[in-house]
């Protein structure tokens, strides 16, 4: 194409859901902003109970919180702007702008997906090398994987963000997804996109597939070890401590593997379905998983009830404070 074609974008405008009537605009800026609301408050209750109770100063948790710290930020990197297009009608987005948010939400995912599969290893040593599970599963070890993968995964986005920045821009500057991607922005460039979306997806498909093998691996080896437990109570329990862990990583993973599998067989959706897929397994783990801290949890469960007892009854604290003094 000659330079004469292209006409150099200033910015982008993102379209959202593009079979969306303007009379329903309202109703789904009103439904975003509340699961951003329940996002903020919910993964905010699990940080402010961690930073208050050092009960929860455990690996696992540290684990947890970085997962939290995760699902935060990679909401509030997409959701308000889908929010503004719907509420006020401001759907534009800078050049740079654009970028920038393609970049943190593939880091982020990234990031979410690494933080999964620590959360299994620690399932794995917990349950399969039990007596080990103290000298391999420390504060510092956690800390140095956890640190890992905010790390390394950041230079794969990084060289996404690069490579697709200085592309020649000529086939309109709408983006048909609720925030900006890599194959969204990629698809209005003026080139061959499989030098760019070759890549891109090998790259999804490592940091997706890479970390899910390893989770299979660990509860596959889990549940081999449970089985040879040879009380009911016991396998249970063991079962038990597993169980909002699966519920998390199914609520990242299978959705995602649906939708990229789904591609590859030929099975094709509407545009709007497909954003509605990609939207809800994007919001529904933060969402969902404070609940699963909160409820599946024994640690963050009598914690979380303490506080509310302390807030409804100030006179419980030194009662409390009390019984504790004596009790050591």
């Amino acid at each position: 194409m000659s330079s004469g074609n292209i006409s150099f974008v200033k910015d982008f405008f993102i379209v959202g859901f593009p079979g969306l009537q303007p009379g329903y605009y309202g109703a789904v800026a009103a439904l975003l902003l509340f699961a951003y609301v329940c996002i903020l408050v919910g993964n905010g209750i699990f940080i402010a109970l961690f930073t208050l109770e050092k009960r929860l100063h455990k690996p696992m948790y540290y684990i947890i919180l970085n997962l939290v710290v995760s699902d935060l930020l990679f909401s509030t990197t997409t959701l308000p702007k889908i929010i503004s297009r719907y509420w006020f009608q401001d759907g534009s987005i800078s050049f740079t702008g654009c970028f920038i948010q393609m970049y943190f939400v593939h880091y982020f995912g990234s990031v979410s997906s690494v933080i999964l599969a620590i959360m299994a290893f620690d399932r794995y040593v917990a349950i399969c090398n039990p007596l080990r599970y103290p000298n391999i599963v420390t504060k510092l070890n956690i800390f140095c994987l956890c640190l890992a993968a905010w790390v390394l995964t950041n230079t794969c986005p990084l060289m996404m963000a690069i490579r697709a920045y200085p592309l020649p821009y000529c086939s309109g500057n709408t983006i048909i997804h609720c925030y900006c991607d890599h194959i969204s922005i990629t698809s209005l460039a003026c080139i061959n996109r499989a030098l760019y979306g070759v890549p891109a997806f090998a790259f999804a498909m490592v940091v997706l597939l890479g970390p899910l093998a390893f989770i299979i691996f660990s509860y596959c080896a889990i549940i081999v070890a449970v089985l040879h437990i040879s009380s009911t109570q016991g396998r249970l329990k063991s079962f038990s401590t597993c169980s909002p862990q699966l519920i998390i990583i199914a609520l990242y993973f299978l959705p995602r593997c649906f939708i990229y599998l789904s591609s590859i067989i030929g099975i094709n959706f509407s545009t709007d379905l497909r954003l509605v897929i990609i939207m809800m397994y994007s919001l529904f783990p933060p969402m969902i998983n404070p609940l699963i801290y909160c409820l599946r949890t024994k640690d963050v469960k009598e914690t979380l009830l303490k506080k509310i007892k302390v807030s409804m009854n100030p006179l419980f604290i030194p009662t409390k404070v009390n019984v504790s003094t004596v009790c050591v």
